[in-house]
Order: structure tokens, then C-alpha cells, then sequence
């Protein structure tokens, strides 16, 4: 069974929006775009680097395989990031693309449920969810998430698009690898484990 990871930067406060640049998602008026460079250091992109070792797939909504579609086929061929970004293949969330252009793309037709369970118990390995927070959401709720690889950056924005929005599934998570880099981010490593307990003192 191979899993299915969301793997995704955000700020201190749990904001995902828009990390790499001021035009990448201005949604709903967003402000902030391109918050995660200042706050990046060498170590997370080793970490980052880390969680494709054993995947060969992403899973993406639409906007995100845009954003990515658009760069990644003409970027710099020096970066260790850009072979692997377009060989993998791409599987793609959308209500309305009819096609997809990028190498070894794939336009998932009818129920996203029932498709991302179909791939899940296909032969392969990881399929990384990156960025794509309303599909990341979809997936949350119906239980298909088997881990979060997250960076936590020490920034506050304040406003922007949540992955853990109101309305989230209450859930426990087990840690599996924290650490903290030498600027300050928290690189951690989730798996959900069953529903939250709740005590008092």
C-alpha cells in the first residue's frame, strides 16, 4: 500500500499560502506572498530533499500544478530539485482542466476519494501532496492522509490560507523525526493516530 504524505511549509501561526513568491497565490487579497525565503536556511532544503527519497509521485490540485508547471520545466537544470520535480509523475486534481501538459502528468477523472484510494493500492511508491490545501483538506476527511512532513518557520503573517483550517478533523499525531534547524524551523515528521484524547487537571 503506498502512502499518501502531505508535505508542506508553513509560518508560525499555520499559514500555507503563497511560501515562494509575492504573485504565487494572491487570493482573497493575500499580502504575503513569498514569506518562507527569509526564514529558509540550508538545513530545510536537506530536509525537503529528504522527503522524496522514497516517493515517485506527487498529487496535486489544480492551482498548485500550475504554479509548478509553469517553473519547473524551464528552471535552473543545476538545482537538484529539477530533474526530480519533472521526471516524477504528476497526478492532478481538477473540476476543470481538461488536459495537462507537463511530462508525465495525470488528469484524475471522477471521484477524488475513490481515485486517491485506487492509487494507494497501486504498485508504487510515496505520493507526495504539496501545497494543494483544498485537496489536502479532502483528503484529511476522509482519512486518506498517512503522514505530514512539515517545516514550521518563524514568521507570523496573520492571515492567508490554513492547511489545518476551522473545520479540521480533530486527530492525534504520533512524531516521528522533530528537529529544529540552526534558523529556527521546526522540520517534523507526523503520522495520525486515531482521534485526540482529553483529559483535565
Amino acid at each position: 500500500m503506498r502512502k499518501v504524505i502531505v508535505c508542506t511549509f508553513l509560518t508560525l501561526d499555520g499559514v500555507m499560502q503563497a511560501p515562494g513568491g509575492p504573485d504565487e497565490d494572491t487570493e482573497s487579497g493575500f499580502e504575503h506572498g513569498g514569506w518562507q525565503k527569509p526564514v529558509a536556511d540550508d538545513e530545510v532544503g536537506t530536509a525537503i530533499a529528504g522527503w522524496y527519497e522514497h516517493s515517485d509521485a506527487m498529487l496535486l490540485g489544480r492551482k498548485t500544478y500550475e504554479i509548478f508547471a509553469s517553473y519547473w520545466p524551464t528552471a535552473d537544470p543545476g538545482s537538484p530539485f529539477t530533474g526530480r520535480m519533472n521526471s516524477m509523475h504528476k497526478y492532478v486534481v481538477s473540476r476543470t482542466l481538461t488536459s495537462v501538459q507537463w511530462q508525465n502528468s495525470t488528469l484524475l477523472k471522477g471521484d477524488i476519494v475513490d481515485a486517491v484510494r485506487t492509487l494507494k493500492a497501486s504498485d508504487g511508491g510515496d505520493i507526495n501532496v504539496v501545497g494543494s490545501g483544498d485537496l489536502a483538506q479532502t483528503l484529511m476527511r476522509h482519512d486518506l492522509v498517512d503522514e505530514y512532513r512539515l517545516t514550521i518557520h518563524p514568521v507570523i503573517i496573520g492571515t492567508g490560507k490554513r492547511l489545518f483550517a476551522d473545520g479540521a478533523v480533530p486527530t492525534a499525531l504520533e512524531p516521528v523525526s522533530v528537529s529544529t534547524t540552526t534558523g529556527g524551523t521546526v522540520v517534523g515528521i507526523y503520522r495520525p493516530k486515531g482521534r485526540p484524547g482529553y483529559d483535565s487537571y
